[in-house]
């Protein structure tokens, strides 16, 4: 079943297309990382998809379900979203913060129930952050935070996560923990995975499937190892690169070039 189908897409800003002509579906489970060089609408297409940019041509579907359909609570009973990581440091505790993914199911006024503290404690325990609870969101590490953010999405019970560069600015332990609760959130729980990426490398070890943008338009579409050949990569980065085999999964994966 297809979570997520997209027709014929195109969405612009200012009288700028950003994307162009876009169609594709994802699969329930399905773990689809999305590349592509900066500029190629990676990122607006992920804000298409929750609202948060509204408008456009074509057609976005949900659970076979027409977007525009969606009341915006009902929407986020079915996909939760990870932006950026930014400057600004929400000013509550980890626990509040991630109370605060529950908003779906509460009203204003409202108290948290058992099956609210619940989500929020199995969401902390999955990105191992329940020895934070207590902790404000300004004494965190950047990693530390990011888990957080994640543990947020899940505690909203959404079936589908969309993440937009998660592992930005983080240093290679924290990379690879949040890949780690990344991989384990598709695998364990079934949650459909669609991430923007820059880390070509963690594209193809980490997903199932590789989507590229280019000037907003898809440019590949199709398994991690199809796509790490300089036939498929230089037609969407514009440049060449150097391979080796992984010793582990036998990608093949880009190694640093030495002038």
């Amino acid at each position: 079943m297809n979570v997520i189908e997209i027709k014929n897409f195109s969405f612009g800003i200012g009288g700028k297309d950003i994307l162009r002509d876009i169609s594709f579906a994802v699969g329930q489970g399905d773990y689809t990382s999305i590349i592509g060089p900066n500029g190629a609408g990676k990122s607006t297409l992920l804000k298409c998809l929750v609202r948060i940019f509204a408008g456009g041509k074509g057609s976005i579907f949900i659970k076979e379900r027409n977007l525009k359909d969606y009341g915006q609570k009902d929407l986020a009973r079915l996909i939760s979203y990870v932006p950026q990581s930014g400057e600004e440091t929400p000013p509550f505790t980890v626990k509040e913060f991630v109370l605060m993914g529950r908003y779906p199911y509460l009203s204003p006024f409202s108290q948290a129930s058992r099956e609210d503290e619940m989500a929020v404690q199995g969401a902390l325990v999955i990105t191992a952050m329940e020895g934070f609870m207590e902790r404000r969101m300004s004494t965190l590490s950047g990693g530390e935070r990011q888990k957080v953010f994640i543990a947020a999405a899940l505690a909203q019970g959404a079936q589908i996560i969309l993440l937009d560069e998660p592992t930005t600015f983080l240093d290679p332990r924290h990379q690879h923990d949040i890949l780690r609760i990344i991989k384990k959130i598709n695998t364990e729980r079934a949650v459909t995975v669609l991430s923007v990426t820059h880390d070509i490398n963690h594209a193809a070890l980490y997903s199932r499937r590789v989507l590229a943008l280019k000037e907003g338009r898809i440019s590949f579409d199709g398994s991690p190892k199809d796509i790490m050949n300089n036939e498929k990569l230089k037609e969407i980065y514009e440049k060449t690169f150097t391979f080796i085999e992984h010793p582990k999964s036998g990608i093949p994966i880009i190694i640093p070039e030495v002038e």
